[in-house]
């Protein structure tokens, strides 16, 4: 007796074939539509980070757009409801779904945003100031453009329907399905690990991708001795991520008047050579722990002109500094002069870079070596002149030497704005322009600043570096020798939030 499949089991079965097919297609486009969330996000930036994104991004939306298959359309391959009408809702759920991915897309490009509840206010206002300058033609385009996305995917589902017989024998679903279930898998592990250990490259990447939740096991790791969950909860609070994209600064208006009958100069050496003798002659006083974090020539700039660490140099090279903003709303004139390669000074498109330094200007900024600064300071009339030299580039610490009344032991790059802006008479809060604060007048015993990827704070005879996953290592000031004394972690949490009060 011969034992044959009936037409409806070969119905049903061509069905689902088909439509394996059709959801490795929309596969395939999701994650060519995917890659603008890749695009839209930092590089991880290291060989792991970047195992984990690719392993994330095709296993992560693989899965999406398989769930999608198999929750809308498996089920009507097993209903009795003719293929053609099968084929023509498959199409219209992957143009919707397909399109709800693209604008998700363009939404994280635009904002950092996914489609949630809590982006429903934005969109809603995006969409009423983009909708209400939209005419006729405008809608029928957008409905063209579905129309058009629609009859593609029917096209595809068409063209599928048509060769499954060929593709069938192409063997190749259970190395698919591997490949796919490998990354899906394999990204989850690695972030298990990576959600343990706080490690950014990896742990930065969670709100990548829409309806992303990565897998942890912090509690199930803690229960069996591999995971220090009170140790974690500490780290975790001292994490922050050092990629800032998008700033508010200042982060309120600065109203203040600048008395023009005073000369200022701020003079920054970038070499080591020593000029304390010079400073003595020039009757300055000092301050000898003073902290210069910044790892570049270009962040030693933004640290300095704006008053933030150089943690915020690519997010404000487009920003004024409120230093030159008042000057100009006051009339003076300001001279900026910077002995560094003109690739340096091209970064900073808001700053006019004077070719030569002559410090005839009511505000000069000066950064250069020892001897140019020394030679300026010995022309100029220093008796109505407001003047602070800051060393100890690339050496951390160095010597603020000064002829204002300040008050203070401690001092760092971003204090030197906010005290000449208040000794030149503008009184508006510095932490409305700065992570630094007034040295005449000083609120904190504390500094905070970054270099490179850690945040630097210095309490009492304490530097305390804090790397962006949360770990830490104390050293004496006085003798640059390890410290064993417990972290303060209040002080931490109090200084990263200040650290970071002008990101958004």
């Amino acid at each position: 007796m011969i034992l044959a499949e009936s037409p409806r089991r070969q119905r049903v079965t061509k069905l689902v074939n088909w439509g394996h097919w059709f959801a490795l297609a929309n596969i395939v486009i999701a994650i060519i539509i995917a890659s603008v969330f890749v695009i839209s996000s930092p590089a991880p930036g290291t060989v792991l980070g970047t195992f984990y994104l690719f392993a994330n991004w095709f296993g992560h939306i693989s899965f999406l757009t398989f769930f999608g298959f198999v929750i809308f359309i498996l089920p009507l391959c097993y209903l009795d409801v003719s293929q053609r009408v099968i084929k023509t809702i498959a199409s219209a759920v992957s143009a919707l779904g397909l399109a709800l991915m693209a604008f998700d897309a363009l939404l994280y490009n635009r904002t950092g945003f996914h489609l949630s509840h809590n982006s429903a206010y934005l969109i809603k206002n995006e969409a009423e100031a983009q909708l209400f300058q939209f005419g006729w033609q405008q809608f029928l385009y957008l409905l063209l453009l579905f129309v058009v996305w629609f009859g593609f995917q029917l096209i595809l589902a068409n063209a599928v329907w048509k060769r499954i017989d060929r593709l069938m024998h192409y063997r190749i679903g259970r190395r698919v399905v591997s490949f796919f279930v490998v990354c899906f898998v394999s990204g989850h592990a690695i972030h298990v690990w990576a959600d343990a250990q706080l490690y950014q490259p990896i742990i930065k990447q969670d709100n990548m991708f829409p309806l992303s939740y990565p897998a942890t096991a912090k509690t199930t790791m803690s229960r069996y001795g591999l995971l220090d969950i009170e140790r974690y909860e500490q780290r975790k609070q001292l994490q922050f991520d050092p990629d800032i994209h998008q700033v508010n600064y200042p982060s309120d208006p600065v109203y203040c008047a600048l008395e023009p009958e005073r000369q200022a100069l701020l003079l920054v050496q970038i070499d080591d050579a020593d000029i304390s003798q010079a400073m003595k002659e020039a009757d300055l006083r000092h301050i000898d722990n003073y902290f210069t974090t910044s790892t570049s020539m270009g962040g030693l700039i933004t640290s300095t002109l704006y008053g933030v660490p150089e943690l915020y140099q690519q997010s404000l090279k487009t920003t004024q500094p409120v230093l030159f903003g008042l000057s100009d709303a006051y009339g003076l004139s300001t001279e900026l002069y910077a002995s560094s390669d003109a690739k340096l000074k091209a970064q900073f498109t808001e700053l006019d870079f004077s070719e030569r330094l002559t410090g005839s200007a009511n505000i000069v900024v000066a950064f250069a070596d020892g001897g140019a600064l020394t030679r300026l300071l010995q022309r100029s009339d220093l008796t109505n002149t407001l003047v602070m030299v800051a060393t100890g580039y690339q050496q951390s610490k160095g010597t603020l030497y000064t002829n204002l009344a300040v008050n203070s032991e401690l001092a760092s790059t971003e204090d030197l704005v906010p005290t000449l802006l208040n000794a030149m008479g503008c009184s508006a809060p510095s932490q409305f322009y700065s992570t630094g604060q007034n040295l005449l007048s000083p609120k904190r015993d504390w500094l905070v600043s970054t270099s490179g990827e850690k945040i630097v704070v210095f309490f009492n005879d304490q530097r305390i570096d804090v790397l962006s996953n949360g770990s830490y290592d104390i050293t004496h000031i006085s003798n640059e020798m390890r410290s064993d004394d417990a972290l303060n972690v209040d002080l931490l949490s109090r200084a990263i939030k200040h650290l970071t009060r002008f990101s958004q």
